[in-house]
């Protein structure tokens, strides 16, 4: 299936992705098991992409999993940010994050600027099973894809001008 072309009105760019992505699989304390009860039913699929992960939600699935997974800090301590700087840095495609709703996290301000980044950045990002199954089943998850990314110095500078 084509990908839509976007026309951007103001100068705007792409980030290429290739076919094997980069995968941030996170998930807080209560979702651990759910994330890794869908990472072993998908790790068929997982083994083909280069996998990523938060301090112990990273151990756990390299574990379960027997694949090699690239682990950060735990969140609360900095893994969050770390991998938001990955995200910046352009060395994660897409992100997996089973984050808890339910329960006030120590460090929510981290979490909150972590999908804030993947959303700037625009990643793909799924925070359930169903997004997550959703996302990994798309056609595009095994082959290149050009990230549209917002300028957004220029939409500011803009705004000021107006």
């Amino acid at each position: 299936m084509p990908v839509k072309k976007h026309h951007p009105s103001i100068k705007d760019s792409t980030l290429h992705m290739k076919a094997k992505k980069n995968i941030a699989l996170i998930a807080h304390d209560h979702r651990k098991m759910d994330l890794l009860d869908w990472a072993e039913f998908n790790s068929e699929f997982l083994k083909n992409h280069n996998l990523f992960g938060t301090g112990t939600t990273g151990a756990l699935v390299a574990q379960k999993l027997n694949l090699p997974v690239y682990t950060f800090k735990s969140g609360p301590l900095g893994g969050d940010l770390q991998i938001g700087t990955a995200i910046v840095d352009n060395e994660i495609d897409m992100m997996i994050f089973f984050w808890d709703p339910l329960q006030a996290q120590p460090h929510d301000v981290d979490v909150k600027a972590l999908q804030r980044i993947a959303i700037v950045y625009n990643i793909p990002l799924a925070c359930n099973r169903s997004s997550a199954d959703f996302l990994i089943t798309s056609p595009l998850m095994n082959s290149n894809y050009e990230r549209f990314i917002v300028d957004y110095s220029q939409r500011f500078k803009k705004d000021l001008d107006d």
